[in-house]
């Protein structure tokens, strides 16, 4: 199976999950993710070290996947943008609790 068919695979498993708006998200469990065109899945899992989140993007079904992993640990953020305007994507951890939100670009 290619890259781009798994990655739409995996978005269309976790659909049903609805759009990141300020939600949390559980370990394992993958959140579907848009940012401007690109669309994509965002999962964690917990690690010794912190909370180990991939998120995976693609524009369209052709474009080519990109995954950005992070290790979270209590009180951190990561977010990821675009030079549009088309904003971002936060997730940040509180305690033992991860939240994906779509934030303006220009609050970063």
């Amino acid at each position: 199976m290619s890259i781009r068919n798994t990655l739409l695979a995996a978005a269309f498993t976790v659909a049903s999950l609805g759009a990141a708006h300020a939600s949390d998200l559980k370990p394992i469990e993958g959140r579907s993710v848009r940012l401007g065109e690109l669309s994509g899945v965002t999962y964690y899992t917990v690690q010794p070290d912190g909370f180990r989140v991939v998120t995976t993007l693609a524009q369209g079904e052709t474009g080519t996947p990109v995954r950005f992993v992070s290790v979270l640990t209590p009180g951190q953020r990561v977010v990821l943008s675009t030079p549009t305007q088309a904003g971002a994507l936060e997730v940040s951890r509180t305690g033992d609790s991860l939240l994906i939100r779509n934030v303006n670009a220009a609050s970063n």
